[in-house]
């Protein structure tokens, strides 16, 4: 036996004895535990805080339909059914593997078809339009059906004369698109100019993480800022703007508490006090506006989760 020989065996035996002792990706996403700050925590305990660490407060992330549950109340929505571009993969991208695959994986995974979903629903008998982002689809990346579901969301905004909510997270634009994800940059900001120009409040809530171009564009745009303890919100990475000022940068830095520091996010709210949080200050903000329709009944039905067409 060769000293190449030994070092493959040693190899198979690493593989065989000491890798197969970690669980896989996939593996780890199926698990009743996650972990957080103490070690593993059982997810149906995670669940019941509403996905909010009891011992350090860290608030997890959690799917659109999971943030439409805990915002408006199980069953008190209704979902906007926004539509899908004719071709998703117009740049017929592939790296290690194809972006159809991955957007197949995605959809499978989540149960969405895009990494945006639209809902609509009351706090404190005001009907709003709200938009979450799932970052287990593809990062939460924006691409063409994403920025597509936003315009939707907003125009259906303006066409029921609600105000527009904002759940904003996600790594930016989608490099799987390239150009045609950099466009939804623009079309978005667009697309609040003109909830702007109807005099409809935009809130947006940021949500760890929030970077890239989404931070560039609709994000960042709000009448109203808020975000959740302990949100990262950048534009480009701590390591690359560490590297530009050639300084070293504060252990907060980027955080929702850094930038609630420096005058860019209003307001630091619990997971738990959002619904509140939110109905209270739409409940100012719509005193102003006459052309909006506040219901003054004293109860809020209980609506079967449904889905429809954008307006």
């Amino acid at each position: 036996m060769n000293w190449i020989t030994k070092l493959k065996k040693i190899g198979e035996n690493i593989k065989k004895n000491v890798l197969k002792k970690f669980p896989s990706k996939s593996e780890i996403e199926n698990s009743d535990w996650t972990s957080c700050c103490s070690g593993p925590i059982l997810k149906k305990d995670l669940e019941k805080n509403l996905w909010v660490c009891n011992l350090c407060g860290k608030h997890h992330r959690i799917s659109c339909t999971q943030r439409f549950d805990i915002f408006f109340g199980k069953n008190n929505y209704e979902l906007i059914n926004t539509p899908l571009p004719s071709n998703e993969d117009p740049l017929e991208w592939i790296d290690t593997k194809s972006y159809k695959e991955r957007l197949e994986i995605a959809k499978k995974k989540t149960g969405q078809k895009s990494a945006v979903m639209i809902s609509t629903g009351k706090i404190n008998n005001v009907k709003v339009t709200v938009g979450a982002i799932n970052f287990d689809f593809i990062g939460g990346s924006i691409g063409s059906a994403e920025g597509e579901a936003i315009i939707y969301g907003i125009q259906h905004a303006i066409d029921n004369k609600t105000s527009f909510i904002m759940f904003a997270s996600g790594g930016g634009q989608r490099m799987f698109q390239s150009p045609i994800a950099l466009s939804n940059m623009t079309r978005t900001t667009l697309a609040v100019n003109e909830l702007k120009k109807n005099n409809l409040p935009y809130i947006v809530c940021l949500v760890d993480p929030c970077a890239g171009g989404i931070t560039a564009s609709f994000a960042m745009l709000g009448d109203i800022h808020l975000a959740e303890p302990g949100a990262l919100a950048a534009f480009a990475g701590r390591r690359v703007v560490q590297a530009t000022v050639k300084e070293e940068l504060p252990e907060d830095f980027q955080t929702a508490e850094y930038l609630e520091k420096h005058g860019f996010v209003d307001k630091i709210v619990q997971r738990k006090d959002l619904n509140s949080e939110i109905g209270s200050l739409l409940s100012i903000l719509l005193k102003e506006n006459s052309e909006i329709n506040l219901e003054n009944s004293n109860e809020t039905p209980e609506l079967s989760i449904k889905t429809r067409e954008a307006s």
